[in-house]
């Protein structure tokens, strides 16, 4: 079959950023073997809206493809697909559930304006952890990011997740973030080592505001690096809230990227408080249309 597929870009900070997301808003009735061409056409993470499985209590299933294998969850496509619906008239209220295999997501949609809706996601409580066998991870990161032992913030390499583990990796600057250069080919089974679906070296650019740039490195989703990752930066804001560098508050947290693929972006981090305490956050950001050539590999 041939869907119908429309292009977004989510968490876009200008006219040219934020990370593409090919979604289909009616993918009932495609199969594995058509999702997974979507996104190997296109070449990004693509999102596929489905009806919700009986008994769910959900408005939606989605369904996300890498061009190399499904993925479990993708927080720039969910907003990228809620966004679209919404602008389609198709979303039935403000507040959602939408069904996912690393399960439930609520949502909820904000501020409409004519360039669209404020949508922002649920991601749980992250769970943080020192690096298995820190010393040959540190060593072996280091070499494979082609930077000195030096070049590391005085901060420990950790595992974080909210729905995937990302490997948070502090760098001493933005400028040392900026001049990465990865060496691919060994990111694979390095991430499989430590138990890692990616690289997320990162820098805090501003402590009092509470802003971090950061690279995305995947595992193995086909392409080397993420324009703008929600759930890596979702995993990063409770990894940040560990070392003692955000609040543990509902104060905004904004994670830069993709200034290095000339599609700068930024990501928006909310905790959500029970008692005083994170037990999750909401995820965010700015949504546009996008023409295919734009996405281009």
């Amino acid at each position: 079959m041939r869907p119908d597929v429309q292009l977004v870009s989510v968490f876009a900070a200008g006219p040219h950023g934020g990370n593409p997301a090919p979604i289909v808003v009616d993918a009932a009735g495609m199969s594995d073997a058509d999702m997974q061409q979507v996104a190997r056409s296109f070449g990004h993470e693509s999102g596929f809206v489905l009806p919700p499985p009986s008994g769910s209590e959900c408005d939606f299933e989605f369904r996300f493809w890498v061009p190399n294998h499904e993925m479990s969850m993708c927080g720039h496509a969910t907003v990228g697909a809620l966004w679209l619906l919404d602008r389609l008239g198709k979303l039935p209220g403000d507040h959602l559930s939408i069904w996912t295999k690393s399960g439930r997501v609520d949502a909820r949609i904000r501020n409409r304006t004519e360039h669209g809706a404020a949508v922002e996601i649920s991601q749980p409580a992250g769970n943080v952890e020192p690096l298995p066998d820190a010393d040959k991870g540190r060593s072996d990161i280091v070499e494979i990011l082609g930077i000195r032992a030096d070049d590391l913030a005085s901060l420990p390499i950790q595992n974080a997740s909210t729905s995937r583990v990302k490997t948070l990796v502090p760098l001493k600057s933005v400028a040392v973030l900026d001049r990465l250069s990865p060496d691919f080919t060994r990111i694979e089974e390095l991430c499989s080592q430590i138990g890692s679906t990616g690289l997320y070296p990162y820098a805090v650019f501003d402590t009092d505001a509470q802003i971090v740039d950061a690279r995305q490195f995947p595992r193995s989703s086909g392409y080397p690096e993420d324009a703008a990752t929600g759930i890596a930066a979702s995993a990063l804001s409770f990894g940040l809230l560990s070392n003692g560098i955000v609040e543990a508050s509902e104060r905004q947290i904004t994670i830069r990227q993709g200034r290095a693929m000339q599609r700068p972006s930024e990501i928006l981090v909310r905790f959500r408080l029970d008692e005083g305490r994170p037990d999750g956050c909401w995820l965010g950001g700015a949504v546009r249309l996008e023409e295919p050539d734009e996405a281009s590999p």
